[in-house]
């Protein structure tokens, strides 16, 4: 088993707990063991205590840690636990997102930064320089990829500003795009199964309406792990890593799925764009309705956990949009 495999094999609601004492002195000891539980990415769930999702890997990783506080001249223990009251499952998991999607906006800044020198100046020594940048942000990209348990929301942004990258940087660019990209008529859309990762937020939200309002009323809709699923036979996926229609450069999936399907609509547009400063937080558009359907998403994030029941309250948000911005004209 890879490393990698070993991380993503966790048990359900089960976590190994680091709790741990170091001493005031020697100083740097405490430094170590901050970098060494952010390096294998756990996370605190309270002062001195920290938590992995139960695996194979995570114990390891907790081991090695245990050894050097305890040479160090410190103290820890190592437990498994199942959550009971207090902290939930789904809290930590949200812990583990939150610091995920710190270091995945912090790739997705460096890579506008990137996007717009090139735009800026693109001769061949600075077209050399940005190679070397994009390779350490590649590098940057997979480290941070192997501590995603739970599959964060920010990875779609920063895998498609990447990509973007490496096709702006490609001396040859590949000739076949995807068959779907170029299907053209909404005929080619319609029939399928479309499947994302479990969890929906503002982009998938509005990628499901998006399908069931104006590609295929009858859409059926899968839910799946954010990572190691195989699509069946016409099934396409959207918003999730190898998707049909995920992140591509600076454009959120709801983006790219308006422009692939044909739909010219100015209110659909003014939609995208919304859903886009939301979900990229980079302020593109400025729209000025985005604080507030934030908030309204936000609330259907907490109030529904299954993914249906987001979808559906989610619909009725952007029903309302839709009719505001039509009368509006955008």
């Amino acid at each position: 088993m890879s490393k990698l495999d070993a991380r993503i094999a966790t048990a359900p609601g089960r976590w190994l707990l680091l709790v741990h004492q170091i001493p005031a002195k020697p100083a740097y000891l405490r430094v170590k063991v901050w970098r060494r539980l952010q390096s294998i990415g756990a996370v605190a769930v309270k002062n001195a205590v920290y938590a992995l999702p139960a695996g194979e890997q995570a114990q390891e990783d907790f081991a090695w840690l245990l050894r050097e506080i305890a040479e160090g001249g410190g103290e820890a223990m190592i437990c498994e636990a199942r959550l009971v009251d207090g902290l939930t499952d789904e809290e930590v998991r949200g812990l583990f997102d939150a610091a995920r999607d710190h270091d995945y906006d912090a790739i997705a800044k460096e890579a506008r930064a990137l996007a717009a020198g090139l735009r800026r100046k693109a001769g061949p020594q600075q077209r050399a320089e940005a190679r070397a940048q994009l390779a350490r942000l590649c590098v940057r990209q997979a480290q941070i990829v192997a501590l995603d348990f739970f599959g964060a929301n920010g990875r779609e942004a920063a895998d498609g500003l990447i990509a973007g990258l490496e096709e702006a940087l490609r001396e040859e660019k590949a000739a076949e795009p995807l068959a779907v990209a170029t299907a053209g008529p909404l005929a080619e859309l319609q029939g399928r199964v479309w499947v994302t990762r479990h969890g929906v937020h503002v982009d998938r939200i509005a990628c499901a309406w998006l399908v069931r309002r104006f590609i295929d009323p009858d859409a059926r809709f899968k839910f799946v792990p954010p990572r190691g699923y195989v699509p069946m036979a016409g099934e396409l996926r959207f918003d999730m890593f190898q998707a049909e229609f995920t992140h591509e450069g600076d454009r959120c999936s709801v983006e790219v799925l308006l422009a692939r399907s044909g739909l010219r609509d100015p209110a659909l547009q003014a939609i995208a764009e919304i859903v886009h400063d939301i979900d990229l937080k980079d302020g593109k558009f400025g729209r000025e309705e985005c604080p507030g359907i934030k908030s309204l998403i936000a609330g259907v994030a907490m109030t529904h956990s299954d993914d249906e029941a987001r979808i559906a309250a989610g619909t009725t948000i952007l029903d309302n949009l839709y009719a505001y911005f039509r009368k509006k004209r955008a």
